[in-house]
């Protein structure tokens, strides 16, 4: 096989996640099987590494279930982070393979891309890959995890009292498994999130190449969309990563409730900012086609209206003058009351076209989703019971 033929092949499959440093370590220690297998053997790997020593070195120093304010088996977003979000990030690796190779192949599989234009495409794929499996910027994602996201962590995030990874008496900054928490485990947790983030730009950088390209859109088209509605299916591939800020705020939040005594209301704000942070990651990019798709409505508004007021015209001769030879110069074959109604269903697809390719109630599901995690929180501020009583009584 050339390398011309090779780099046709690759440009048809775009993965997000095949590529880099990190998968191919993971390909040399067996985590993984091309092109994303094996992902149990990948949890389980990361949670021996993050959670487990921390647990062990919790109990072995005493601070596991007492003796402190914060002992290890209640601080919520130890456990939440290493053995809920960590899984979500690994498994979120096979949902966005599938979904965004399957979307990427659609631009291609609808003829949305013309002939002469597939170089271009394929550039864009091209040059995502590359992105995608730069060494430098994984490195550099290693480094902020160790550096910026540790003082952004002992600023902001890490509780000052005292707790099974640091004590609050002025002694020494962190326990054994307070070392391991904040230089093996958080560094590597955070790492996972930043590399997510990084894929999540390479998609901006490719939907951006190509919402450049003239797209053969048509606003006949029965989505909607020009034929890029499919296009709407892939922020919900990106839902476990989406659950992950959400997953940890809840827990950062439970913490703050449990052991400083907070109330959920305290934190409004914070949730309605990580919501609208989350959805705006995924449905941001998206936004690149709304030039393209106006200029495809108008368009056709333009072509389909001009084409029915000539047939309209002819009809009326037709049918409602009785000029004779008016059905030569009809704009269809048939100038009856049916394609009469077929014309006027043509032009409502192209009146109700969408100029962004996604549907609102789509973004209003994927909100609900992403703030699931924060459902038990409601919990603290009214009993389960009072809760059951309250749905029996809207119920009847």
């Amino acid at each position: 096989m050339n390398a011309g033929t090779s780099r046709v092949e690759e440009a048809e499959d775009l993965s997000l996640v095949m590529g880099g440093p990190l998968y191919q370590a993971y390909l040399r220690c067996r985590l993984a099987r091309p092109p994303i297998e094996l992902v149990s053997r990948r949890i389980i790997a990361l949670v021996l590494i993050t959670w487990v020593p921390l647990a062990v070195l919790a109990v072995v120093e005493g601070r596991a279930v007492g003796g402190v304010d914060v002992p290890f088996i209640e601080n919520i977003s130890a456990h939440v982070r290493f053995l809920i979000v960590v899984p979500l990030l690994i498994a979120a690796e096979v949902i966005v393979h599938r979904q965004i190779t399957r979307s990427v192949k659609q631009f291609k599989g609808r003829a949305l891309v013309a002939p002469e234009d597939e170089p271009q495409f394929n550039e864009a794929v091209t040059g995502a890959l590359r992105l995608r499996n730069s060494t430098v910027v994984e490195v550099a994602l290693l480094v902020l995890s160790f550096t910026v996201g540790f003082w952004m962590w002992r600023s902001h995030v890490a509780m000052h009292t005292d707790t099974w990874y640091a004590p609050g008496n002025g002694g020494a900054p962190f326990t054994m498994a307070g070392y391991w928490y904040a230089f093996v485990s958080l560094p590597f947790f955070r790492f996972l999130m930043y590399r997510w983030h990084f894929r999540v730009l390479v998609w901006y950088r490719f939907l951006w190449k190509v919402s450049r390209i003239p797209l053969r859109l048509n606003a006949l088209h029965p989505d909607r969309a020009g034929g890029l509605r499919f296009l709407d299916a892939t922020p919900f591939a990106f839902l476990p990563v989406l659950l992950a800020p959400t997953a940890l705020l809840a827990a950062e939040i439970g913490d703050r409730i449990f052991q400083l005594g907070a109330k959920l209301p305290q934190f409004q704000l914070d949730i309605v900012v990580v919501l609208i942070a989350v959805l705006l990651l995924v449905y941001l990019p998206l936004l690149f086609f709304v030039t393209r798709l106006f200029d495809a409505r108008w368009k056709g508004l333009r072509d389909y209206g001009g084409f029915a007021a000539r047939y309209v015209e002819d009809f009326r001769d037709k049918w409602i003058k009785g000029k004779e030879g008016a059905e030569k110069g009809a704009e269809l074959g048939s100038g009856d009351i049916q394609s009469l109604a077929d014309l006027a269903n043509s032009f409502q697809v192209v009146d109700a076209m969408s100029i962004v390719p996604f549907n609102f109630k789509s973004v209003l599901c994927l909100g609900v989703l992403v703030l699931l995690p924060l459902a038990p929180l409601l919990f603290t501020m009214m009993p389960i019971n009072e809760m059951i009583d309250r749905l029996i009584k809207l119920a009847l």
